[in-house]
């Protein structure tokens, strides 16, 4: 494993981080969870991110108990605050009192005292961003977290967060945004910006839900199992990526990845690394060897001439719409 700064901060975390969106406490069992965890260790990672609304609240609690008994010090823990994880109308968003509510209850699920990283998982366009970035700083002050951090906020947004956080004194240290091969809405506006900010970019879906990894095949049947075929979210978000054209495009990248002696997931991880703004890659996985594998691309260096042959492949069915990122701030709170 390689490490790296988050952004300009002082902050290092693993170059790879591991995430449990769509896994812990929904698409697999706790018993293989702590498993992938373990693997995740075994690896170097020390980066873990997680969310209070993953699994409605559960994909914390079994992060926390996977990760007891290790040493607090050695681990980066990160988590997220805005989708509703009760049915109350103030149970959401980035008011004051969510944020104050929400932070106490992902520590106890997590079972520490502060997380690391504390994340606006999304824009709140219902509370005035003064107010959010008073919270967030009073959770920094208060020792509960470290840093705090934004999640598919825009160019703009960032912006504004990151004056509020300097007058107010706090960290505003990171970006999660979705960045892949096949979508790189964040290339033209946010990752600019945040490199001027001293933002790092602690990117989610590197492998595109795994479209990236050649187990998809164009006119056939996703695979049994797959997230494909998970319909507790999984087949949602990557039904974009399994369209004909762009798997036929991916199943050219094998021989390229067969060349650098990298499996297409590891080129794929490997290939989000290059970015200059990034700090760090968040991969997830059902089972502990895809952890394993997929950590292997931790300190891959790509070459000029192999990265141009896969722009060349790529180019033409990826995503790069800077508005994408717009549509990503709800019209109102969830």
């Amino acid at each position: 494993m390689e490490y790296r700064h988050l952004g300009r901060s002082g902050l290092i975390i693993s170059e790879i981080a591991y995430g449990n969106w769509l896994t812990h406490g929904s698409q697999v069992e706790e018993e293989a969870a702590t498993a992938c965890v373990r693997a995740a260790l075994d690896a170097g990672i020390t980066t873990f991110d997680t969310a209070d609304v993953y699994a409605g609240t559960r994909a914390e609690s079994v992060l926390g108990r996977a990760l007891k008994g290790e040493r607090r010090e050695g681990l980066e823990i990160l988590t997220k605050v805005f989708w509703p994880t009760s049915p109350g109308h103030n149970d959401r968003g980035l008011s004051r009192k969510h944020i104050m509510e929400s932070i106490d209850n992902s520590l106890r699920r997590l079972q520490t005292d502060h997380v690391d990283l504390y994340q606006a998982h999304r824009f709140d366009v219902s509370t005035p961003l003064e107010e959010t970035m008073e919270a967030f700083a009073d959770v920094v002050r208060a020792g509960k977290a470290h840093y705090i951090g934004v999640s598919e906020w825009t160019a703009d947004q960032i912006r504004r967060g990151h004056a509020l956080a300097r007058e107010l004194r706090v960290p505003l240290v990171s970006s999660q945004p979705q960045y892949s091969m096949l979508y790189r809405v964040i290339e033209s506006e946010v990752i600019p910006a945040c490199e001027e900010l001293g933002i790092g970019q602690i990117v989610w879906s590197p492998i595109a839900q795994g479209a990236l990894t050649g187990k998809y095949l164009p006119g056939k049947q996703p695979p049994a199992g797959s997230r494909a075929t998970d319909d507790k979210g999984g087949a949602d978000m990557i039904g974009h990526f399994l369209r004909d054209e762009v798997l036929e495009r991916v199943a050219r990248l094998r021989p390229l990845a067969d060349e650098a002696g990298l499996s297409l997931a590891q080129l794929a991880v490997a290939w989000v690394l290059r970015q200059p703004g990034v700090s760090a890659a968040i991969v997830g996985a059902s089972r502990p060897e895809q952890v394993t594998e997929n950590a292997k691309a931790a300190g891959v260096r790509l070459d000029a001439e192999l990265l141009a042959r896969i722009d060349e492949i790529i180019a033409p069915v990826a995503v790069t719409d800077p508005l994408k990122t717009h549509e990503m701030t709800p019209a109102r709170r969830p």
